[in-house]
Protein backbone atom coordinates (compact mmCIF):
# COMPACT_ATOMS: atom_id res chain seq x y z
CA UNK A 1 0.00 0.00 0.00
CA UNK A 2 1.19 3.32 -0.66
CA UNK A 3 2.19 5.91 1.97
CA UNK A 4 -0.53 8.42 0.91
CA UNK A 5 -2.90 5.90 0.57
CA UNK A 6 -2.22 4.57 4.38
CA UNK A 7 -2.31 7.93 6.00
CA UNK A 8 -5.82 8.79 3.57
CA UNK A 9 -7.23 5.02 5.62
CA UNK A 10 -5.74 6.30 9.23
CA UNK A 11 -7.08 9.55 8.56
CA UNK A 12 -10.55 8.49 7.76
CA UNK A 13 -10.53 5.78 10.69
CA UNK A 14 -9.35 8.81 13.05
CA UNK A 15 -12.53 10.95 12.33
CA UNK A 16 -14.84 7.73 12.02
CA UNK A 17 -14.32 6.66 15.53
CA UNK A 18 -15.02 9.79 17.70
CA UNK A 19 -18.63 9.52 15.43
CA UNK A 20 -18.80 5.73 16.31
CA UNK A 21 -18.45 6.71 19.88
CA UNK A 22 -20.89 9.31 19.58
CA UNK A 23 -23.30 6.87 18.53
CA UNK A 24 -22.45 4.68 21.30
CA UNK A 25 -22.82 7.13 24.34
CA UNK A 26 -26.27 8.10 22.57
CA UNK A 27 -27.55 4.04 22.24
CA UNK A 28 -26.44 3.27 25.80
CA UNK A 29 -29.28 2.70 28.12
CA UNK A 30 -29.71 5.41 30.40
CA UNK A 31 -30.78 4.43 34.36
CA UNK A 32 -33.40 6.64 36.06
CA UNK A 33 -34.10 6.10 39.68
CA UNK A 34 -38.02 7.16 40.78
CA UNK A 35 -38.25 7.78 44.82
CA UNK A 36 -42.32 7.51 45.96
CA UNK A 37 -42.97 7.93 49.64
CA UNK A 38 -45.87 5.82 49.01
CA UNK A 39 -47.59 2.79 49.00
CA UNK A 40 -46.44 1.18 45.92
CA UNK A 41 -50.06 -0.56 46.22
CA UNK A 42 -51.41 2.71 45.52
CA UNK A 43 -53.56 3.50 42.74
CA UNK A 44 -53.37 6.91 42.63
CA UNK A 45 -49.30 6.48 42.70
CA UNK A 46 -49.58 3.61 39.91
CA UNK A 47 -51.81 5.92 37.71
CA UNK A 48 -49.12 9.08 37.66
CA UNK A 49 -45.91 6.63 37.39
CA UNK A 50 -47.61 4.95 34.50
CA UNK A 51 -48.32 8.60 33.25
CA UNK A 52 -44.25 9.29 33.67
CA UNK A 53 -43.79 5.95 32.11
CA UNK A 54 -46.04 6.89 28.96
CA UNK A 55 -44.56 10.25 29.25
CA UNK A 56 -41.35 8.86 28.44
CA UNK A 57 -42.58 7.05 25.76
CA UNK A 58 -43.80 9.66 23.96
CA UNK A 59 -40.26 11.20 24.11
CA UNK A 60 -38.53 8.08 22.86
CA UNK A 61 -37.18 6.47 26.23
CA UNK A 62 -38.86 2.74 26.36
CA UNK A 63 -37.63 0.32 29.63
CA UNK A 64 -36.02 -2.36 28.95
CA UNK A 65 -34.90 -0.66 25.28
CA UNK A 66 -32.94 2.75 25.97
CA UNK A 67 -33.38 3.30 29.70
CA UNK A 68 -34.11 1.01 32.64
CA UNK A 69 -35.95 2.36 35.68
CA UNK A 70 -35.46 1.61 39.76
CA UNK A 71 -38.18 1.81 41.63
CA UNK A 72 -38.19 2.77 45.77
CA UNK A 73 -41.28 2.82 47.77
CA UNK A 74 -41.19 3.44 51.66
CA UNK A 75 -45.12 3.80 52.63
CA UNK A 76 -44.54 6.83 54.30
CA UNK A 77 -42.10 5.68 56.51
CA UNK A 78 -39.65 8.43 56.62
CA UNK A 79 -36.80 6.68 57.57
CA UNK A 80 -37.59 4.06 54.67
CA UNK A 81 -37.78 7.12 52.71
CA UNK A 82 -34.08 7.54 53.85
CA UNK A 83 -32.64 4.56 53.14
CA UNK A 84 -34.37 4.00 49.99
CA UNK A 85 -32.82 7.34 48.49
CA UNK A 86 -29.05 6.27 49.54
CA UNK A 87 -29.77 3.04 47.47
CA UNK A 88 -30.92 5.09 44.49
CA UNK A 89 -27.78 7.37 44.76
CA UNK A 90 -25.37 4.04 45.23
CA UNK A 91 -26.83 3.10 42.20
CA UNK A 92 -25.69 6.46 40.47
CA UNK A 93 -28.31 6.72 37.44
CA UNK A 94 -28.42 9.77 35.13
CA UNK A 95 -31.94 11.16 36.88
CA UNK A 96 -33.98 10.72 39.87
CA UNK A 97 -37.62 11.83 39.84
CA UNK A 98 -38.27 12.27 42.86
CA UNK A 99 -42.24 12.01 44.31
CA UNK A 100 -43.59 14.89 46.70
CA UNK A 101 -41.21 16.44 49.54
CA UNK A 102 -39.98 13.58 51.60
CA UNK A 103 -38.32 12.33 48.57
CA UNK A 104 -36.50 15.24 47.87
CA UNK A 105 -35.56 16.00 51.52
CA UNK A 106 -34.25 12.55 51.59
CA UNK A 107 -32.45 13.03 48.71
CA UNK A 108 -31.21 16.70 48.80
CA UNK A 109 -28.70 15.81 51.83
CA UNK A 110 -26.76 12.82 49.85
CA UNK A 111 -26.46 14.02 46.37
CA UNK A 112 -24.85 17.65 44.95
CA UNK A 113 -24.74 15.76 41.13
CA UNK A 114 -27.46 13.56 40.40
CA UNK A 115 -29.85 15.76 38.55
CA UNK A 116 -32.92 15.65 40.56
CA UNK A 117 -36.75 16.06 38.93
CA UNK A 118 -39.45 16.67 41.42
CA UNK A 119 -42.81 16.63 41.45
CA UNK A 120 -45.84 17.70 43.33
CA UNK A 121 -43.71 19.33 45.53
CA UNK A 122 -44.67 22.13 48.21
CA UNK A 123 -43.27 25.51 48.59
CA UNK A 124 -39.98 24.53 47.37
CA UNK A 125 -38.03 27.63 48.48
CA UNK A 126 -39.39 27.92 52.12
CA UNK A 127 -38.35 23.80 52.19
CA UNK A 128 -34.71 24.58 51.22
CA UNK A 129 -34.42 22.54 47.92
CA UNK A 130 -33.93 25.57 45.98
CA UNK A 131 -32.99 29.40 46.23
CA UNK A 132 -34.37 30.81 42.74
CA UNK A 133 -37.84 29.15 40.80
CA UNK A 134 -36.76 30.76 37.75
CA UNK A 135 -33.22 29.62 38.13
CA UNK A 136 -32.98 26.83 40.70
CA UNK A 137 -29.45 26.12 39.66
CA UNK A 138 -27.32 23.11 41.44
CA UNK A 139 -28.84 19.73 40.64
CA UNK A 140 -32.61 20.19 41.87
CA UNK A 141 -35.85 20.84 39.33
CA UNK A 142 -39.41 20.38 38.92
CA UNK A 143 -42.75 20.66 39.07
CA UNK A 144 -44.37 21.79 42.46
CA UNK A 145 -47.76 22.25 43.24
CA UNK A 146 -48.79 24.30 46.05
CA UNK A 147 -47.22 27.66 47.69
CA UNK A 148 -47.85 28.46 51.33
CA UNK A 149 -50.51 31.53 50.75
CA UNK A 150 -52.68 27.99 49.64
CA UNK A 151 -53.13 27.20 53.29
CA UNK A 152 -55.69 30.46 54.11
CA UNK A 153 -57.30 29.83 50.50
CA UNK A 154 -58.50 26.62 51.47
CA UNK A 155 -59.81 28.11 54.74
CA UNK A 156 -61.48 30.62 52.72
CA UNK A 157 -62.92 27.64 50.29
CA UNK A 158 -64.10 25.65 53.37
CA UNK A 159 -65.85 29.02 55.11
CA UNK A 160 -67.50 29.38 51.62
CA UNK A 161 -68.86 25.90 51.45
CA UNK A 162 -69.56 25.43 55.44
CA UNK A 163 -70.18 29.10 56.44
CA UNK A 164 -71.26 27.72 60.46
CA UNK A 165 -67.97 26.47 60.88
CA UNK A 166 -66.54 28.38 63.31
CA UNK A 167 -63.72 26.03 64.88
CA UNK A 168 -60.70 24.30 61.87
CA UNK A 169 -58.38 22.07 62.23
CA UNK A 170 -55.44 22.03 60.20
CA UNK A 171 -54.39 17.87 59.53
CA UNK A 172 -51.16 18.04 58.40
CA UNK A 173 -47.47 16.40 59.02
CA UNK A 174 -45.64 18.72 61.01
CA UNK A 175 -42.10 16.81 60.05
CA UNK A 176 -42.93 18.41 56.31
CA UNK A 177 -41.91 22.61 56.36
CA UNK A 178 -44.87 23.18 53.47
CA UNK A 179 -47.07 21.69 55.95
CA UNK A 180 -45.92 23.91 58.89
CA UNK A 181 -46.20 26.84 56.21
CA UNK A 182 -49.62 25.89 55.26
CA UNK A 183 -50.66 25.79 59.21
CA UNK A 184 -49.56 29.27 59.52
CA UNK A 185 -50.92 30.53 56.79
CA UNK A 186 -54.26 29.23 57.16
CA UNK A 187 -54.15 30.79 60.77
CA UNK A 188 -52.98 34.79 59.54
CA UNK A 189 -56.02 34.37 57.57
CA UNK A 190 -58.44 33.07 60.35
CA UNK A 191 -59.08 36.15 61.73
CA UNK A 192 -60.51 38.08 59.25
CA UNK A 193 -62.83 34.72 58.12
CA UNK A 194 -64.15 34.94 61.43
CA UNK A 195 -63.15 31.55 62.60
CA UNK A 196 -60.38 29.63 64.67
CA UNK A 197 -57.46 27.54 63.68
CA UNK A 198 -55.74 25.04 65.54
CA UNK A 199 -53.49 22.81 64.33
CA UNK A 200 -53.73 18.56 64.11
CA UNK A 201 -49.83 17.61 63.65
CA UNK A 202 -50.45 13.33 62.04
CA UNK A 203 -47.53 11.29 61.07
CA UNK A 204 -49.67 7.49 61.03
CA UNK A 205 -53.58 6.15 61.11
CA UNK A 206 -53.67 6.49 64.88
CA UNK A 207 -52.60 9.96 65.03
CA UNK A 208 -55.24 10.74 62.43
CA UNK A 209 -58.00 9.28 64.81
CA UNK A 210 -56.75 10.44 68.13
CA UNK A 211 -56.40 13.86 66.55
CA UNK A 212 -59.75 14.05 64.07
CA UNK A 213 -62.32 12.70 67.24
CA UNK A 214 -60.66 14.42 69.93
CA UNK A 215 -61.32 18.12 67.51
CA UNK A 216 -64.65 16.70 66.84
CA UNK A 217 -65.49 16.08 70.54
CA UNK A 218 -64.67 19.49 71.72
CA UNK A 219 -68.23 20.92 69.43
CA UNK A 220 -70.36 20.26 66.18
CA UNK A 221 -69.02 23.45 65.01
CA UNK A 222 -65.57 22.16 63.08
CA UNK A 223 -64.28 21.65 59.86
CA UNK A 224 -61.38 20.32 58.68
CA UNK A 225 -58.38 21.22 56.01
CA UNK A 226 -56.02 18.57 55.14
CA UNK A 227 -53.51 19.32 53.78
CA UNK A 228 -51.09 16.88 51.38
CA UNK A 229 -48.42 14.62 53.50
CA UNK A 230 -47.65 11.09 52.79
CA UNK A 231 -49.74 10.41 55.73
CA UNK A 232 -52.98 11.83 54.66
CA UNK A 233 -52.89 10.45 50.87
CA UNK A 234 -51.87 7.19 52.41
CA UNK A 235 -54.50 7.82 55.06
CA UNK A 236 -57.42 9.44 53.21
CA UNK A 237 -60.02 6.62 53.31
CA UNK A 238 -59.73 6.84 57.16
CA UNK A 239 -59.51 10.77 57.03
CA UNK A 240 -62.76 10.85 54.87
CA UNK A 241 -64.57 7.84 57.37
CA UNK A 242 -64.02 10.32 60.38
CA UNK A 243 -64.99 13.39 58.82
CA UNK A 244 -68.64 11.75 57.51
CA UNK A 245 -69.01 10.12 61.03
CA UNK A 246 -68.46 13.13 62.90
CA UNK A 247 -70.34 15.58 60.53
CA UNK A 248 -67.42 17.89 59.61
CA UNK A 249 -67.05 19.77 56.51
CA UNK A 250 -63.41 18.57 54.70
CA UNK A 251 -61.48 20.56 52.29
CA UNK A 252 -58.63 18.77 50.38
CA UNK A 253 -56.05 19.06 48.41
CA UNK A 254 -56.43 16.55 45.25
CA UNK A 255 -59.72 15.94 42.99
CA UNK A 256 -58.84 12.24 44.22
CA UNK A 257 -59.65 12.61 47.87
CA UNK A 258 -63.07 13.75 46.47
CA UNK A 259 -63.57 10.87 44.27
CA UNK A 260 -63.08 9.37 47.02
CA UNK A 261 -65.73 10.16 49.03
CA UNK A 262 -64.08 13.89 50.39
CA UNK A 263 -66.78 16.97 50.57
CA UNK A 264 -64.78 19.38 48.48
CA UNK A 265 -61.18 20.01 46.92
CA UNK A 266 -58.92 22.96 45.56
CA UNK A 267 -56.17 21.93 43.44
CA UNK A 268 -55.07 20.26 40.29
CA UNK A 269 -54.79 16.86 38.74
CA UNK A 270 -51.54 15.58 39.60
CA UNK A 271 -51.00 13.15 37.01
CA UNK A 272 -50.38 16.17 34.77
CA UNK A 273 -46.87 16.98 36.80
CA UNK A 274 -45.33 13.21 35.69
CA UNK A 275 -46.22 13.64 32.15
CA UNK A 276 -44.43 17.20 32.73
CA UNK A 277 -41.46 15.50 34.80
CA UNK A 278 -40.88 13.42 31.90
CA UNK A 279 -40.02 16.24 29.08
CA UNK A 280 -37.09 17.39 31.91
CA UNK A 281 -36.09 14.32 32.10
CA UNK A 282 -35.41 13.69 28.82
CA UNK A 283 -34.28 16.74 28.49
CA UNK A 284 -31.27 16.17 30.65
CA UNK A 285 -30.83 12.83 29.43
CA UNK A 286 -30.39 15.04 26.17
CA UNK A 287 -27.36 17.35 28.18
CA UNK A 288 -29.29 19.49 29.60
CA UNK A 289 -28.11 20.79 33.62
CA UNK A 290 -31.43 20.86 35.85
CA UNK A 291 -30.50 24.11 37.30
CA UNK A 292 -31.10 26.26 34.40
CA UNK A 293 -34.76 24.73 34.17
CA UNK A 294 -36.91 26.63 35.61
CA UNK A 295 -39.27 25.32 38.24
CA UNK A 296 -43.34 25.19 37.12
CA UNK A 297 -46.37 25.42 39.02
CA UNK A 298 -49.94 24.45 37.49
CA UNK A 299 -51.60 26.51 35.32
CA UNK A 300 -54.87 26.04 37.06
CA UNK A 301 -56.57 24.96 39.91
CA UNK A 302 -59.29 23.72 40.27
CA UNK A 303 -62.54 23.38 42.71
CA UNK A 304 -64.42 20.22 43.01
CA UNK A 305 -67.18 19.12 45.33
CA UNK A 306 -69.01 16.19 45.72
CA UNK A 307 -72.79 16.61 46.62
CA UNK A 308 -73.05 13.18 48.19
CA UNK A 309 -70.71 13.56 50.88
CA UNK A 310 -72.29 17.02 51.54
CA UNK A 311 -75.65 14.98 51.90
CA UNK A 312 -74.08 12.54 54.22
CA UNK A 313 -73.34 15.87 56.91
CA UNK A 314 -76.32 17.15 56.58
CA UNK A 315 -74.75 20.30 54.46
CA UNK A 316 -76.83 22.33 52.32
CA UNK A 317 -74.36 24.01 49.82
CA UNK A 318 -74.57 27.64 48.41
CA UNK A 319 -75.84 27.78 45.38
CA UNK A 320 -73.63 30.27 44.11
CA UNK A 321 -71.13 28.14 45.37
CA UNK A 322 -71.83 25.37 43.38
CA UNK A 323 -71.97 27.65 39.53
CA UNK A 324 -68.04 28.20 40.98
CA UNK A 325 -67.17 24.83 40.90
CA UNK A 326 -65.34 23.02 37.77
CA UNK A 327 -67.34 19.92 38.71
CA UNK A 328 -69.55 18.30 40.25
CA UNK A 329 -69.83 14.96 41.72
CA UNK A 330 -73.14 13.25 42.49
Amino acid sequence: MRRRELITLLGGAAAAWPLKARGQQRDRVRQIGVLSPFSENDPETKAKLAALIDGLERLGWTSGRNIRIEYRFSDGNIERTRAAAAELVAFTPDVIVAYANPAVSALKPITTTIPIVFTQVSDPVGSGFVTDLAHPGGNITGFHSFEPAIGGKWLEVLMQIAPSVRRVAVVHDPRIAANVSFFRAAESASSSLGVAVTPAGVTNAADIEREITAFAQRGSDGGLVVAPAPSTFDQRDLIIALAERWRMPAIYSYRFNVKSGGLVSYGYEGTEQFQQAATYVDRILRGEKPGTLPLQLPSKYQLVINLKAARAIGLSIPAAFLLRADEVLE
